[in-house]
């Protein structure tokens, strides 16, 4: 079967690509093998280099990956520069650290030395989403490979060119070839590959049923696992919030990638008494926003695809049907066969309705009143996903407890909107996932700290 790469924003195909054999796939497991025993015993300071290097071939490249990126997946052309950015900001944090996060640690007593030392585990499978193409892919490829494993991409089907481009960034900047590879390969393959003798561990960003096969074969085979699944991130606006702050920072946080992120603004939480005035600024705010083609100065352009947006259009209905009221959006509009739908903002949102229950992953506005701030977090909270969450408070101290102890997430925001930092450990919780990426904390997941005893007797 092929790979087919479609333009969201007109329905058209840009290219199709060849799915590779299962011989094909085994070539390539057995290449990055042999290259992976090779790149675990070379210096860290040659891999910091071969690093150094893939700035400079993201900075040369910005303009081309970034325009691939808004053909294959509809990103909004001002945004898939910031994400080529965003990744060259991962490495750059890499390079300066990576010396303090491996290095060994002795530890003496009277009879022994003890040695803690950092060591790669093999190789680690990577099973990227298509709605961040590069930056999923570096933030997991980057530190993983630094540490001395080796690392093979599955990427989602739709994006193969963005697959493709990242491959050739790593073979341009010196790193040895076959250390980094794209395998593609269609979903229903990827079991096979996950069960094989020479993948160590797996890395998943995708929907929460994905993951929970995911961790079904993996855990069969006791392989490690780091899953970052869905999120319904809850925003909370409380009594005393900087309402225009609050609200600007809801909107950055939901129409980003035209609201196609799994820790975007889902549903914003306001106590009775800013909920009017909320949904005044919201309504005011997002009327005047652009929808339209990707490559203009626009606010948000298509969806990734007919059914995603008709599968929204679906939530944003059976709310409507269930009480909620729609006060912006929620058309379907005529187009050239282009994946658009309109920024949309329900207000009287209740538990039991899809735009609570359900993670509506497009640029839907669901508003819900709380009695008061304990409401507001018991709002929040009542969700299966434990991904991200803000609370928007003048008082820096509760907002700094009820980020700290009170909301469940892996990444809690005061005063501004969830987004991920590559100084940052990111992740979720319950049905969100587990483990983390970034940070120290990421680049812990996928080596073996091995401890060494030395007797001195």
């Amino acid at each position: 079967m092929a790979l087919v790469s479609i333009d969201p924003s007109t329905g058209q195909e840009i290219q199709s690509y060849k799915e590779i054999s299962n011989i094909e796939v085994q070539e390539i497991l057995n290449k990055v093998s042999l290259s992976q025993k090779n790149w675990s015993r070379s210096d860290l300071t040659f891999r910091q280099e071969c690093l150094k290097e893939i700035v400079g071939v993201l900075k040369d490249s910005k303009r081309e990956f970034s325009q691939l990126m808004t053909s294959e997946m509809g990103k909004p052309i001002i945004q898939a520069k910031g994400e080529i950015e965003k990744c060259i900001l991962l490495c750059e944090y890499y390079y300066d650290n990576a010396t303090h996060f491996l290095k060994d640690q002795y530890i003496e007593s009277d009879t022994h030395k003890y040695l803690i030392t950092i060591q790669p585990i093999g190789l680690v499978l990577g099973i990227m989403p298509w709605n961040f193409p590069f930056w999923q892919v570096f933030r997991f490829a980057i530190p993983t490979i630094l540490a001395g494993n080796g690392a093979i991409l599955k990427h989602a089907s739709n994006v193969q060119g963005c697959a493709i481009a990242i491959e050739s960034c790593f073979d341009k900047a010196g790193f040895p070839k076959n250390i980094f590879r794209n395998i593609s390969i269609s979903s229903k393959k990827v079991k096979k590959v996950i069960k094989d003798s020479r993948i160590a561990a797996v890395t998943i960003t995708g929907s929460t049923p994905a993951g929970r096969s995911v961790a079904k074969t993996a855990g069969k085979y006791l392989k490690k696992t780091v899953l970052e699944l869905g999120g319904s991130d809850p925003y909370l606006i409380l009594d005393d919030a900087d309402i225009d702050k609050a609200v600007n920072s809801c909107i950055d946080g939901r129409i980003l990638n035209t609201g196609q992120s799994c820790i975007s603004a889902k549903r914003i939480i306001a106590t009775e008494s800013v909920y009017g005035m909320v949904l005044e600024k919201l309504k005011s705010k997002l009327s005047v926003m652009i929808m339209g083609n990707p490559f203009d100065n626009v606010d948000i352009g298509p969806m990734i695809s007919i059914e995603a947006r008709n599968e929204v259009h679906d939530q944003v209905c059976r709310s409507r049907n269930a009480g909620a009221s729609l006060i912006l959006g929620g058309v379907i509009p005529k187009s050239n066969g282009g994946a658009y739908y309109p920024i949309t903002l329900l207000s009287d949102v209740r538990p039991g309705m899809a735009a609570f229950d359900e993670e509506i992953f497009g640029p839907v506005f669901s508003l819900i009143m709380a009695k008061d701030e304990d409401h507001a977090v018991k709002l929040g909270n009542d969700t299966p996903f434990g991904l991200g969450a803000a609370v928007f408070t003048e008082n820096l101290e509760k907002g700094e407890n009820i980020a700290r102890v009170m909301l469940d997430a892996g990444v809690c925001f005061v005063n501004d909107f969830v987004k991920s930092d590559p100084r940052l450990p990111f992740g979720g919780i319950k049905q969100s996932g587990y483990g983390r990426e970034l940070s120290s904390y990421g680049m812990m997941e996928f080596v073996n700290i091995k401890t060494v005893a030395i007797h001195n007797g």
